[in-house]
Formats: structure tokens, C-alpha cells, sequence
């Protein structure tokens, strides 16, 4: 195990496992915070089942962390190995069949952990309070946050630059674990792109639904 860890290939796998768990995640996540828009009651009765099962959820959230720990360091070191081996950077750099996604990868990643800190301390400790913040009331923390517009602002860019991190990390994932055969085109990658889009798109639907008045 040490030694394919040790290899870059074995960093991709890596890679591409915790990717996966953290889609997984997004995906039950975002399904969670969709019960917005059925209201209060939904969502606080969905946040109350989480805490009454503290043993599953906590033991999601270890995954969920380690799996987080573990693509962070791979991609370090997959990055570091690739200026390792190629010391002298390009004279000049014209992307071929790369696309926005797959060129913002490591800003996007590094941004993506930012927001996880702020996003944390403002909807789960409830450190940050742009708004009035109280622990069993989900719904009303959700929707008076986002009632602020640069709240629900950096919220949108935030899913902006999740949506992109996903078009090209899980089809990454899925060639890496040859679940899906190399294309030519970048563009021609329907299931990682179906699945971003849907992702983003259920995201940020809650806070610019409750900036413009939709959800109250």
C-alpha cells in the first residue's frame, strides 16, 4: 500500500477515490439543503435526524475528513513532482485541449478549502454571524444569511468554482478508475459535466432564491 502511495500513479488513484467520496458527500449535501425550499419544518426536522444519529454522522464526517486530508496531500505532491520533473517552466504556454476547469484545478482547490473554513464557521458553529445565528434553527440561519446580498455573493462564486473544480475532477476520477475511455474533445465529457451542473446548480439555487425573495 505504502509503495503505490509512493508512486504518482498510486497519488492519482488516490486522488481519484477521495474524489469520489467527496462527490458522493455533495451530492447527499445538497439533497439535504434542497429542503429549503419545503421550509422550515423540513429542513430543521432533516437537521434534526442528522443530530439524533450523531454515531453515523460522525462517522461520515471522519471520512469526509480524511478523505479531504488525503486528496490535499496528493495533489501537493502530484504538483511537486510534476515541477520536479520539469524544472524549467515553458517559455510560453498555449493550452491545446485543456479547458478552464482543468487549468484552474489548483487555485480552484485552494479557494474550495477556504470556503469549506468560512462556510463551517458561519452555518455550523455559527462563528461567523452576519446574521442572528441559532443552532436548532437551521432554516432561519440559512435564509437570514442569505438574505445578505455579499453573503449570498460569495456563496455563488463559491458553487462557481466548486461547479468548475467537479467538471474536471470527476472526470478525472472516472478515467482514472477506467470508468471512462479518454476523449480528444475535453467538451465531449457528458457524465462529469451533467453531474457538476447539477451539483452547482442545486447549490445555487438556495441562496439566490432567498436574495431575491423566493424563500422566506
Amino acid at each position: 500500500m505504502l509503495f503505490l502511495w509512493r508512486a504518482v500513479v498510486g497519488k492519482k488513484i488516490a486522488m481519484a477515490v477521495t474524489g469520489a467520496i467527496m462527490i458522493a458527500f455533495l451530492i447527499g449535501h445538497v439533497a439535504g439543503n434542497l429542503l429549503v425550499f419545503r421550509g422550515a419544518v423540513a429542513l430543521d426536522a432533516w437537521s434534526a435526524f442528522l443530530k439524533h444519529n450523531a454515531g453515523v454522522l460522525w462517522a461520515v464526517r471522519a471520512v469526509l475528513f480524511v478523505s479531504v486530508v488525503l486528496h490535499v496531500v496528493a495533489a501537493v505532491q502530484v504538483t511537486l513532482l510534476d515541477r520536479k520533473a520539469r524544472p524549467q517552466a515553458y517559455a510560453r504556454i498555449q493550452p491545446q485541449a485543456a479547458t478552464v476547469a482543468s487549468r484552474t484545478m489548483r487555485i480552484g482547490g485552494l479557494l474550495i478549502a477556504c470556503f469549506i473554513v468560512v462556510h463551517l464557521m458561519h452555518l455550523t458553529t455559527g462563528t461567523i454571524r452576519p446574521a442572528p445565528f441559532q443552532e436548532a434553527r437551521v432554516y432561519d440561519n440559512v435564509v437570514g444569511g442569505f438574505h445578505i446580498w455579499w453573503v449570498a455573493l460569495i456563496y455563488v462564486v463559491a458553487m462557481i468554482v466548486i461547479g468548475l473544480h467537479l467538471v474536471h475532477g470527476a472526470w478525472s476520477w472516472l478515467r482514472t478508475l477506467g470508468l471512462s475511455r479518454p476523449k480528444a474533445e475535453p467538451l465531449q465529457r457528458p457524465i462529469a459535466a451533467a453531474l457538476a451542473i447539477v451539483i452547482w446548480a442545486g447549490f445555487t439555487a438556495i441562496p439566490l432564491a432567498i436574495l431575491f425573495g423566493l424563500v422566506r
